[in-house]
């Protein structure tokens, strides 16, 4: 079966966030799959089928090397980007993704190549910073919350924090929930509005390159506090990756490029 590698979030290769992309002709065991991502060993593992379906045109699920998940924003771009290049949707049409948990997703591909994503809003709510968090993070923390995807999210002083920080990432495991989003406002002057890390100890995944589940939680939260529906944010990994978001209601818009980076077949 086709085996793909996606950078998504980026326009070249070897940054923004990677993916592998397993494009299944049948039903797989979720055993088999959650091996599969053990071996590709990124932080998500997207595997989609076709299904005959009035809602839907594929099935689509998620694995960490370690479990399932029920959203994951930048396999699921690597997913469309490569069903759109490999001619097996026509670029002009929409995919409907089926999903065990997050619902019917839609993605487009726009006039610049770029991937669409139809995603439900997560905003967090205000919670008592959990015990260990302050420690873990180790300087100041503004505002926490949590949200839907049992994510934390912190905000932090300044941007130049966001980037330098440098926690015990296993220490995050400790913690209950999904993962840990640490962001700040952007500082003048550059191409975006905030920042964001992801850590995911819990879930396999010690730090995200670009988390497009988590700006679900992110896209919400400021466009409340900047008082504008779009913005741009920018998640500050080694590799770095900017998403391009819109709040509408109960549900975000997100969008970036990808670069397929290989293309192969499994074997297994």
């Amino acid at each position: 079966m086709r085996m793909l590698v996606v950078d998504a979030f980026t326009d070249r290769p070897f940054a923004g966030n990677p993916a592998g992309v397993c494009l299944l002709d049948e039903a797989a065991e979720a055993t088999w799959m959650q091996r599969v991502a053990a071996e590709m060993k990124h932080s998500e593992t997207a595997f989609a089928r076709p299904v005959d379906d009035a809602d839907a045109d594929y099935e689509l699920r998620w694995f960490t090397p370690a479990v399932e998940v029920a959203l994951c924003g930048h396999a699921t771009l690597a997913t469309g980007h490569a069903l759109y290049e490999s001619g097996a949707v026509p670029t002009g049409m929409p995919i409907r993704f089926r999903t065990l948990h997050s619902g019917v997703l839609t993605v487009r591909r726009d006039d610049r190549g770029w991937i669409e994503m139809d995603f439900p809003a997560y905003p967090a709510e205000p919670v008592d910073p959990p015990e260990g968090l302050c420690e873990i993070i180790g300087v100041p923390i503004s505002w926490t919350g949590r949200n839907g995807q049992r994510d934390l999210l912190v905000e932090l002083r300044d941007e130049q924090t966001v980037r330098l920080l440098d926690p015990d990432l296993d220490a995050f495991a400790r913690l209950d929930g999904r993962g840990v989003i640490v962001t700040a406002a952007a500082g003048p002057g550059g191409p975006h509005d905030f920042v964001s890390r992801f850590f995911g100890a819990a879930v396999g995944v010690k730090e995200d390159p670009v988390t497009g589940s988590a700006h679900c939680a992110l896209a919400p939260y400021w466009s409340k506090k900047l008082g504008r529906q779009s913005l741009v944010g920018y998640q500050a990994s080694s590799r770095g990756g900017y998403v391009h978001a819109t709040v509408e209601g109960d549900r975000v818009t997100l969008v970036g490029p990808a670069v397929t980076v290989l293309d192969g077949a499994l074997h297994a």
